[in-house]
């Protein structure tokens, strides 16, 4: 089940100077309300990608924008799946070269609440089919 699907607009730690602000769309999905039989021990899945206008990139901001997302959203950081999304890219002259699209498992070490020590990987079947049919939902 779709909980929120929106452009979301973190806060840097730069105070007056606004460092490292920025915004992303950002899809919450609660998959244990969605009447699925089996347990999941990871109900939570929460899917980042970048917007054109932002000044920061979602990777660059991994762990400051999952703490404020967990906290905002009162979501068990344990009992969550981040996943950053990149759509395909297309480019050269006659855009004849592609960058095929891509899911990121993050993986965060919590502590003290706070998301830090990220750790990149590809999501492989079947999370990544898990994955693609909760965001066929957004389109």
């Amino acid at each position: 089940m779709l909980m929120h699907d929106s452009i979301y607009y973190w806060e840097g730690w730069g105070g007056k100077l606004k460092l490292a602000n920025g915004k992303c769309r950002l899809r919450v999905f609660n998959r244990a309300k969605s009447g699925e039989p089996v347990t999941i021990l990871r109900p939570f899945v929460v899917v980042v990608s970048d917007v054109e206008d932002s000044k920061m990139s979602i990777r660059s901001c991994a762990g400051h924008i999952a703490t404020k997302v967990t906290s905002e959203f009162k979501i068990n950081p344990s009992r969550m799946m981040w996943v950053e999304y990149y759509p395909a890219v297309h480019y050269g002259r006659r855009n004849e070269y592609k960058i095929a699209e891509q899911y990121i498992l993050v993986d965060f070490t919590w502590k003290e609440g706070k998301a830090i020590h990220p750790r990149w990987r590809p999501l492989h079947p079947p999370l990544l089919d898990t994955v693609i049919n909760l965001m066929e939902l957004t389109d």
